[in-house]
């Protein structure tokens, strides 16, 4: 089962089950999983999806023995992560950490807590599913590639830096955006003879902001996954140089990140989107895990550091419906 919606959409959309066709498909971050979701994309209603009533308690896995990291413990490891990133002349290492959230009482009711996700993000893009024995919702605006098959535009941004929306950017936050900025330009540089860029702005998500640039490009059909396979991980989930940030992520983080800073595809017949798998959650029968992390760089502060991904957070958390 599969519930989705496009950015600054107002239908919601399922998986009409038809196996000639995998329509959308969900990416973990080591890209070694795969979850399909085979058939038709069709409009299902608000009045619908408030019917089908998913309650947690009709999920059939409880959550597995898990330790949360506790802030000392986190902030203890951001300091020898930034040691790291010094020693090793790193412009930012990505590093994630899961928030636990038990239901006291009632269940968790997941139709209305992906709603109110909807409601709460209108330019993200949301979903909920529920499949081999897996049950994620996110909802996020990161957009890793847009492929529009009349035109052959490929569309992408660079998104890093992030802080509360009424705070002012620092130098901080502009070194951390800057690098994934140059890794995307120099990617489609590759591919196409025109990319346009356009200025930094401001992305507002809830009640944190983003520092944003797009790109656009024209591509060959045949090249787009090459493409999203060189973009993935971008610098914003992972850092820079890839591979060596990549086997870093997996020297600090003691838990995988699944699907989390994966990405997601979409295929209709007009476009090919990628969307990067971001302020999302594992739900279980008795608890949650919310998946959220941060660029961490030589300036960074453990301390608030760990104020960010306790932000993040609450862009899920908020959003759960526990009547």
């Amino acid at each position: 089962m599969l519930y989705f919606r496009f950015p600054f959409s107002e239908d919601y959309n399922f998986v009409d089950e038809n196996l000639d066709k995998n329509p959308v498909s969900f990416h973990s971050f080591d890209n070694l999983e795969i979850l399909d979701f085979s058939g038709e994309i069709e409009s299902i209603s608000k009045d619908e999806i408030l019917s089908a009533e998913i309650l947690s308690d009709s999920l059939s896995s409880k959550l597995p023995l898990f330790e949360e990291e506790q802030q000392s413990d986190y902030q203890q490891k951001l300091l020898k992560v930034i040691d790291f990133i010094k020693e090793n002349d790193l412009s930012k290492l990505v590093i994630s950490r899961r928030k636990l959230v038990k239901y006291e009482g009632s269940p968790i009711n997941l139709s209305r807590t992906f709603l109110n996700l909807c409601k709460a993000y209108p330019n993200a893009f949301v979903y909920f599913f529920i499949k081999d024995e897996k049950c994620w919702l996110g909802a996020f605006s990161e957009l890793l590639g847009k492929f529009n098959k009349k035109t052959s535009e490929f569309e992408t941004m660079s998104l890093a830096g992030t802080i509360p929306v009424h705070e002012s950017w620092t130098s901080k936050e502009i070194e951390e955006q800057k690098p994934v900025t140059d890794f995307i330009k120099n990617i489609l540089n590759a591919y196409s003879e025109k990319v346009e860029l356009s200025e930094t702005y401001d992305h507002l998500s809830g009640n944190i902001k983003h520092l944003r640039n797009d790109f656009k490009a024209q591509i060959v059909r045949e090249d787009v996954e090459k493409i999203i396979s060189e973009l993935h991980p971008t610098p914003a989930v992972c850092g820079i140089p890839k591979d060596f940030c990549r086997k870093a992520i997996g020297k600090f983080e003691k838990d995988p990140r699944n699907f989390y800073a994966g990405y997601i595809r979409v295929e209709n017949d007009d476009f090919v989107q990628y969307f990067v798998n971001l302020r999302c959650a594992e739900f279980f029968q008795d608890a949650a895990l919310i998946y959220v992390g941060g660029g961490i760089t030589a300036e960074s502060s453990p301390e608030k550091e760990w104020r960010e991904t306790e932000l993040k957070a609450e862009a899920v958390l908020k959003n759960i419906d526990f009547s």
